[in-house]
């Protein structure tokens, strides 16, 4: 399972990295319509630069969840293992309620608009939707071995190594 995380973890971490790449292109493209006349105003990459932002943002969620870098926040100090395990299982309860929460209202969000198409590229909405569910379910996926770590450090007392992130 753990291998599967971690190859799991470079696609995504490679499919962000090329969203924000791609993301370039109609941006740019956007900019120099709009600062010289070079080009025409082409209405369909604002469509496209919304679409790629979206799924920019949510590959990064999930790719920030991995690395334990999005949901976390530095507040306490350095405490005893047992102590940093229990603030680091709270807070990743938390970030696992909003997972669900991402994933059942995801669902709904992606049935909603699978149908339905966008005004000037005409592509399938489901595609932009489905990010939601997606986020969620990944979030559940990499919290499993995190959870694990801290609840084993919270018990035993000594602490465990969370699952490293591959390099």
């Amino acid at each position: 399972m753990q291998t599967f995380i971690d190859r799991y973890y470079k696609l995504l971490d490679w499919l962000l990295a090329m969203s924000v790449g791609i993301l370039l292109i109609p941006v740019t493209l956007q900019m120099i319509a709009r600062l010289t006349g070079l080009i025409p105003n082409w209405i369909w990459t604002e469509e496209m630069a919304r679409f790629f932002f979206i799924w920019m943002v949510m590959l990064g969620a999930m790719v920030g969840v991995r690395d334990g870098s999005h949901f976390d926040v530095d507040v306490w100090p350095q405490l005893k293992p047992r102590a940093n395990a229990l603030l680091s299982i709270v807070s990743n309860v938390c970030v696992l309620l909003f997972a669900l929460v991402f994933i059942w209202y995801g669902i709904k969000f992606a049935q909603f608009g699978w149908n339905q198409t966008s005004e000037l590229a005409d592509l399938p909405m489901g595609w932009i939707f489905v990010a939601w569910p997606l986020a969620g379910f990944t979030w559940v996926l990499f919290l499993g071995p995190r959870l694990r770590a801290d609840l084993r450090t919270f018990v035993d007392g000594v602490p465990t190594a969370a699952p490293r992130v591959p390099s």
